[in-house]
């Protein structure tokens, strides 16, 4: 036939006719590789939020017309209410992290003919950590303290009347109907009532977040250069009865941070969210001793109370020679139980986990006395 060569050139050929440089690779692509900052996950402990409530739909206006039945009057129904914003607390939530700056609650619809109402606007749920503090204007409003509670932060507006609801001896025939009201508008601040078990205070530099990363699976950043962490980051100890103990990497503190300078008092709340502290002390440098005492009169200046709560002294960077010579001395002047170990190497960690678990389940112990649950991880 005459179509027979078009065919020819438009199927496919039974074979390739390029060459193998010119052919493309047919290997499966591999998946790009993620590099570790990507993975980082910074735990957030207060979030600032807007929330404005669903605005209810407007009334309808209409009137029923029928055969035989002309002037049936006003049908025209009203709108459905506005949808709520309401925070729920969720125990599979830890951090705030995925909480967004703004919220905004679902419209009612607008009301129908023949006396229908509009459908009343979803409700929005904002999933929460157990422990989380609502605070408005700086005032407390809601304590979000068992999972499933629940806390409307923004109501949704009425919706708005429809002709029939105007509909009297006077008027037979109104034409008037209202629009929906707007949904409440607030500025709340959530706050974390208790950011992890047990904290790593420290100066700059002195190995906080090397010990996170050699006790967990977080990826806090390592560098050789003070202030490397900006935010806190939470690591999960696991033991093999299953039971969890979270340890934040709290940024470096310095001398005045209770006077707010640098970010100090910003890095002091998360210390105070904390049910014990694991002060991390650099051995290498002349009389660590100081450091401890500097670490202290910081928490102690910023809340009083807050430098007496049940605590360890780690001794880091014993792998260093200065460091075995400082190690004595140290605990000449110090009370406190002093652990001596490497981040680095993973000398010695095993006595710092143990007495982890020691203060943990003190601390357990400690709430179910006062008739309280604490948190789990």
């Amino acid at each position: 036939s005459p179509w027979k060569p078009l065919l020819l050139l438009l199927s496919p050929p039974a074979f390739s006719t390029t060459c193998a440089r010119c052919a493309k690779d047919r290997r499966l692509r591999q998946k790009r590789a993620i590099s570790e900052r990507q993975l980082t996950r910074y735990f957030v402990d207060q979030r600032k939020v807007r929330v404005v409530g669903g605005q209810g739909g407007g009334g309808g206006q209409s009137f029923h017309s029928e055969p035989r039945k002309v002037f049936g009057g006003p049908d025209g129904g009203n709108g459905g209410d506005g949808g709520h914003v309401i925070l729920k607390a969720d125990q599979q939530m830890k951090s705030l992290s995925s909480v967004f700056p703004f919220y905004q609650g679902f419209h009612g619809e607008r009301g129908g003919s023949k006396n229908c109402y509009g459908a009343n606007g979803a409700h929005m749920y904002v999933k929460v950590p157990v422990g989380t503090l609502v605070k408005e204007d700086g005032k407390v409003v809601a304590d979000l303290t068992q999972h499933g509670e629940e806390y409307i932060a923004a109501y949704g507006g009425a919706g708005g009347k429809g002709n029939r609801f105007f509909l009297s001896n006077e008027n037979r025939a109104p034409k008037l109907f209202t629009p929906g009201e707007p949904g409440q508008e607030r500025v709340l601040q959530l706050e974390l009532k208790t950011t992890a078990h047990a904290g790593l205070v420290g100066f700059p530099n002195a190995g906080k977040s090397s010990l996170l990363r050699a006790i967990s699976r977080a990826k806090p950043a390592v560098a050789a250069y003070p202030f490397t962490t900006l935010n806190p980051h939470v690591g999960i100890v696991r033991y093999q009865d299953y039971e969890q103990v979270a340890v934040a990497d709290i940024p470096g503190l310095i001398r005045g941070a209770h006077q707010n300078r640098g970010l100090g008092v910003a890095f002091l709340k998360h210390i105070e969210r904390c049910r014990f502290l694991v002060y991390v002390v650099d051995l290498s440098v002349p009389q660590p001793w100081i450091q401890l005492q500097d670490l202290k009169y910081e928490l102690e200046a910023y809340e009083k109370g807050l430098s007496q709560r049940p605590c360890v002294v780690i001794g880091n960077k014993i792998d260093l020679a200065q460091s075995r010579i400082n190690l004595p001395l140290l605990r000449e002047q110090v009370a406190e139980r002093v652990i001596a170990l490497s981040a680095l190497t993973g000398d010695n960690l095993e006595e710092l986990l143990l007495h982890l678990r020691e203060l943990y389940d003190t601390h357990v112990k400690t709430e179910h006395s006062r008739g309280l649950s604490p948190v789990k991880w």
